[in-house]
């Protein structure tokens, strides 16, 4: 979401008469946007903000604006008071006004109508709704960001054919609860199943995902979209537009922190989703989000945790060690659990985790795989993603960034795969 608001930002200031500067240190303003899901995240934003005022080393700099989630908390405002400009992210309209210039494209009413610039020609977000309704008790968000705010269908859909039309080979949907998509004038598209089946039927070889879900609001009609719409199978990129990938965060794998969090779901709950998932959806990923540390996990809860890792073997896991937010519920709760034990936690679930998916993916062995092309590495060795959001290495003397391939997997590892594109006789 950060990546697709900055790419909003630039988009405006472009308007504005900016170029983008090869290097900070050139640069004449510094537009930071920001999160604040971590402290850690927002310790790293109070340090750049110190070291930008350095002279000698930023010999240019002018402005500084601190947008995201960041500018919109009154307590970051008086802390970080050697920013210039404190920008809430859906008010870019406003950037002119505050930089006393002229906007080329005039008065832009909304956040969703300022058309990004994009940082990929391959790779899109596109944020569908923004904001959230569910205040769980550790999370900022609902306060920073406000409450559901849905785009209109008919912006969405027009971006994305517009992208389609451009090439783009990957258009990923964004919301901070994708789920909870509810347009203002519900039409023929009532719900997110709705609008991700329309964008999947529409033509064109591009392949089509979404972050992330909440799982009190992943339905049964979604589960079906997906299924509907998936790869064919038979090493076809195209058999169906909608990637092989949930992201499906559970924080914890104890009922009675899932209720001090106010996740409003049981473990018996997500485990039989995640079931129907797999029966409905096979051969997809499953990714989640998980918090060692919540104040009261003792460690018969945390091994609850472990055991749920244990039994739903995840593909991938972001593993957060628990930090109070001031203004949340849970910074009201005493912070019990020692670093140190956050710490091993962490490393406890990590090595199940590397366990798990090292199963998952040696299954994928001698199996014929389309790629999407990201990245160069060293040599002739690229990196592809695949529909299920697996890091795939191979090598290839082609220019290959942005385009499809197919790879044979020879070896796999935890995270990540290899292979060899099955158009070189070249082996990594």
């Amino acid at each position: 979401m950060n990546y697709s608001d900055a790419e909003r930002a630039a988009a405006k200031l472009e308007e504005l008469g900016y170029k983008q500067a090869l290097d900070d240190k050139d640069a004449d303003l510094i537009l930071l946007v920001t999160c604040s899901v971590r402290k850690s995240a927002e310790d790293r934003v109070y340090g750049a903000i110190n070291n930008y005022h350095k002279k000698k080393l930023y010999p240019k700099l002018k402005t500084i604006i601190l947008s995201g989630c960041m500018a919109n908390r009154p307590e970051v405002v008086k802390k970080a008071d050697k920013a210039d400009i404190f920008l809430d992210i859906k008010d870019l309209n406003k950037l002119p006004e505050f930089l006393k210039k002229e906007s080329k494209a005039g008065y832009v009413e909304t956040y969703f109508s300022v058309k990004p610039r994009y940082q990929s020609s391959f790779t899109a977000y596109v944020p569908i709704m923004t904001g959230c309704n569910n205040f769980c008790s550790y999370c900022i968000v609902p306060y920073v960001r406000g409450r559901e705010e849905s785009r209109s269908s008919e912006e969405i859909i027009a971006e994305v054919k517009d992208l389609i039309a451009q090439g783009f080979k990957e258009i990923i949907l964004l919301g901070q609860n994708v789920n909870s998509y509810k347009p203002a004038t519900a039409a023929a598209i009532k719900d997110f199943p709705d609008l991700l089946e329309y964008l999947a039927k529409l033509p064109g070889n591009f392949w089509l995902s979404f972050i992330t879900s909440h799982p009190k609001d992943l339905s049964d009609k979604l589960i079906k979209v997906i299924a509907r719409n998936k790869s064919a199978g038979g090493g076809s990129a195209f058999g169906g537009k909608i990637c092989e990938y949930i992201s499906l965060p559970v924080q914890s794998g104890d009922n009675e922190i899932l209720k001090k969090m106010n996740r409003k779901y049981t473990i018996s709950q997500y485990k039989k989703l995640v079931k129907k998932i797999r029966k409905q959806i096979p051969g997809v990923a499953i990714s989640t989000d998980v918090i060692v540390g919540f104040p009261g996990e003792t460690e018969k809860r945390f091994l609850n945790t472990v055991k749920l890792f244990q039994k739903v073997k995840f593909d991938m896991a972001y593993i957060n060690q628990y930090s109070p937010r001031e203004g949340t519920a849970s910074a009201k709760l005493k912070d019990d659990v020692p670093k140190i034990e956050k710490k091993k936690r962490d490393k406890e679930l990590n090595d199940v985790l590397i366990q798990t998916a090292l199963e998952i993916n040696k299954k994928l062995i001698g199996q014929v795989l389309d790629a999407l092309v990201y990245q160069k590495s060293k040599g002739d060795i690229w990196l592809g993603k695949t529909r299920t959001f697996k890091v795939v290495k191979f090598k290839s003397k082609k220019n290959l960034l942005g385009k499809f391939v197919k790879v044979k997997i020879n070896k796999a590892e935890s995270f990540g795969l290899i292979g060899k594109s099955i158009d070189s006789s070249k082996k990594l």
